[in-house]
């Protein structure tokens, strides 16, 4: 598929008259549209509900839109929870799946009534004595190991993976929380990350029916929900060729009534905690050259930096950029696209060919809309950039200001030598 930004050059130079460069922007009409089809392509299942990943882009703003499509919030910190509690969700509306989690974040999860799903078997002694007793409604998060393989195809190693039970454990906790009141059980899995292809989720599917099913034999558990939690992919990448949720949704569809519908399993509630899926495309990170040099390589300078995006520089990751109002010139020149920082590897992109750059032009860095704002830090003192919101009807909302230095030194609040600065901080 083309990589084409969302917004016009013309549109951005009236909003960069508002709100300067480096801001990401999201694409309001894009990202109901997407959630109205995801919606459908499980409607099939009565108990199907999304569980937007907090985590990926986490705005009230966003949250409130996936609300409209009946998304809950799939959460895995304190303040993740309390941003979900803040604009209205409570109860099963809240999954709350974390890792090493400390005993305060539990202990707000079952405040608010959410769904907790742990992710190891000793979770279950600091989870009673956290909170002082075992909820009735609970998931486990389980991984089986080894690699995991679509046809011969190596899609990802869960046997390296922090997160989740053995098999084995996951059976003794399933016997250990029944004992101690559970009464409604669920079963999580993430067995591998942005995946490009139809085939993951159907296959995930079967692996936690037949897992489900055998879970019911052996210990007795109702299973009411089979979340599939993530790892539908987008294409980064032009030309590479995006998953159809449709036919995902209709592949696990067919395993659920080969699997689960014969062994008196469907009434099981299938959720999903999608994050990229539900945001990546409809996100973009728009910053201007501010700089060009001519060394050993040919550069170009930008006003954003991987505090901004820090995926490229992380993972090495491919974003696509497209300089506005260049689209249809000749890709005839090969540039390393960098930030400012003291790192080397803050490069959006390598040896990229692209149009001619010039200074002032302005450059739409794709599918930042999660994982992007998300994952932005402040080192070398680099502040956070705004949040825009494309409205439907081409209005633009500030979502999130940028940073000021006075947010950056609001933590030195107790600190007198900060006071007598001739700054304003």
């Amino acid at each position: 598929m083309e990589k084409t930004p969302f917004v016009t050059k013309e549109a951005l130079l009236e909003i960069v008259k508002e709100y300067p460069t480096p801001f990401h922007i999201y694409d309001e009409k894009g990202i109901r549209e997407n959630a109205e089809k995801l919606k459908q392509a499980f409607s099939w299942n009565k108990g199907y509900r999304e569980y937007f990943a907090v985590k990926a882009t986490p705005n009230p703003f966003i949250l409130n839109i996936l609300k409209d499509y009946g998304c809950g919030a799939d959460c895995s910190s304190m303040t993740e929870l309390m941003m979900s509690d803040a604009i209205g969700y409570s109860g099963s509306d809240i999954m709350f799946s974390s890792n090493d989690t400390p005993a305060e974040e539990f202990q707000l999860a079952d405040q608010l009534g959410g769904i907790i799903n742990l992710d190891d078997i000793t979770h279950i002694e600091f989870l009673e004595k956290a909170i002082g007793h075992i909820p009735e409604t609970i998931s486990c998060r389980y991984n089986p190991g080894g690699i995991f393989k679509i046809s011969n195809d190596i899609m990802d190693n869960p046997g390296d993976s922090k997160y989740g039970m053995t098999t084995e454990q996951l059976f003794e906790a399933f016997k250990i929380l029944k004992s101690k009141g559970a009464k409604k059980f669920g079963i999580h899995a993430f067995l591998a990350s942005n995946t490009v292809t139809n085939e993951y989720y159907p296959l995930l599917a079967k692996v936690l029916f037949e897992l489900a099913v055998k879970l019911k034999e052996e210990t007795g558990a109702e299973i009411t929900f089979i979340n599939l939690s993530g790892g539908i992919g987008i294409p980064y990448r032009p030309g590479q060729e995006s998953n159809d949720i449709m036919a995902i949704g209709e592949g696990v569809r067919k395993v659920y009534e080969e699997i689960l519908v014969p062994n008196d399993m469907g009434d099981v509630a299938i959720y999903t905690e999608l994050g990229r899926f539900m945001l990546g495309p409809y996100g973009g990170l728009v910053t201007e050259a501010i700089h060009e040099k001519h060394t050993h390589k040919e550069y170009i300078g930008v006003d954003a930096c991987a505090v901004n995006l820090m995926r490229p520089a992380m993972y090495g990751a491919y974003h696509h950029i497209t300089v506005m109002g260049k689209e249809q010139e000749a890709c005839s020149h090969k540039y390393d696209v960098v930030g400012s920082l003291c790192e080397n590897n803050d490069k959006f992109a390598i040896d990229r060919m692209m149009p001619e750059i010039e200074k002032g032009d302005l450059l739409f860095i794709h599918d930042t809309g999660a994982h992007g704002y998300a994952m932005g830090y402040n080192y070398n003192g680099k502040l956070r950039s705004a949040e825009l919101l494309l409205k439907e009807n081409g209005e633009v909302k500030l979502i999130r200001r940028a940073e000021t230095p006075k947010d950056y030194f609001a933590t030195f609040d107790f600190c007198d030598i900060l006071k007598n600065t001739k700054y304003d901080i």
